[in-house]
């Protein structure tokens, strides 16, 4: 039995923060002497050390340690006055038997950082993150064939779109393994997909207007997603020669809350549409803070110091701090 599959699930635009998909503004970085990493909330660190979300009725709050060197590495700059709020961005939402999988990525305003992928197993009481992030990386689009294999697949978006990939899983989504589509720099972010098999795949990516070979680069696997052969190129749109009119499940959806601090996945049950769980949107706000250049501590014998206590230590100057 063929499982459906949403190529997008998006019904609705980005949010007021989330920056467009291929748009990226990179900040100045700033190296500190001497940092600390602060959070948002204490709710916030405590889930940095949760493997599973359980909902309770309330958005969920996706873990974010607000890492020094993936901010660094992001060429952001977070300091008290100018904190990096961190978003969730979900693309995709794709069935495997009694299992849901969410597709999609953590980013600040001006950068992608990593991608994310959720699944349940239990109608939405808990979620955990079957495969690692990916720096730099969004996944975009997810498909089952059947309940043993499944594709999520995205592409580095920072600095710029480049490097498809694909998450690949043989054993129902309880491990995935990253696999390129092309050679390291390949530039272009996956358009769709389809596989008509479990063996057999095809793939489009948009190698952008500037792409001098053509822009669409057609694919085709026959080893699962393990690896993938160029087909064609044109600037012309093409077409998944076997994928099927619609491959949207058209009895999910994912859609802003009311108040637009959350994402809510919803199912179509007797036409009414039900939320299953919800997602905050915002999930930290990154700080680092400079620190403070301590004076060294007296290492002079302590009967020194006792041999004539009338007598006061002169303090020792502070060292000038370094601007």
């Amino acid at each position: 039995m063929q499982i459906p599959v949403t190529t997008s699930g998006r019904i609705h635009p980005y949010h007021p923060k989330m920056r467009p998909r291929l748009f990226h503004r990179v900040c100045g970085s700033r190296r500190w002497p001497i940092t600390s990493l602060l959070l948002a909330t204490a709710f916030n660190a405590a889930a940095q050390n949760a493997d599973i979300l359980t909902n309770t009725g309330q958005p969920l709050r996706t873990a974010y340690a607000c890492a020094e060197e993936d901010l660094q590495w992001a060429g952001m700059s977070c300091n008290e006055d100018e904190p990096c709020a961190i978003y969730l961005e979900i693309n995709s939402i794709v069935l495997n038997g009694r299992k849901i999988f969410l597709a999609g990525n953590l980013h600040s305003n001006s950068a992608t950082l990593s991608s994310v992928l959720f699944m349940s197993d239990d109608a939405g009481a808990t979620w955990k993150e079957p495969a690692p992030r990916v720096r730099g990386a969004a996944l975009e689009l997810t498909q089952f064939y059947d309940l043993q294999h499944g594709w999520a697949a995205g592409e580095t978006q920072y600095p710029l779109a480049r490097d498809p990939f694909f998450l690949v899983t043989t054993d129902g989504g309880a491990s995935w393994r990253q696999r390129p589509v092309g050679e390291e720099g390949l530039a272009g972010a996956v358009l769709q997909f389809w596989f008509d098999s479990a063996q057999h795949g095809e793939l489009i990516v948009d190698g952008g207007k500037t792409s001098a070979s053509g822009r669409y680069l057609s694919y085709e696997s026959q080893t699962g997603g393990e690896s993938w052969t160029i087909r064609s190129k044109s600037d012309a749109m093409p077409k998944l020669m076997r994928a099927p009119p619609r491959t949207e499940n058209q009895d999910w959806r994912i859609r802003p809350s009311r108040d637009g601090k959350s994402v809510q996945i919803e199912q179509l049950e007797n036409g009414q549409w039900k939320p299953l769980a919800s997602f905050l949107i915002e999930i930290a706000s990154c700080r680092i803070q400079s620190g403070q250049l301590r004076e060294p501590e007296d290492t002079a014998p302590a009967a020194d110091a006792a041999a004539d206590p009338a007598v006061p230590k002169t303090p020792r100057p502070k060292p000038a701090r370094k601007k």
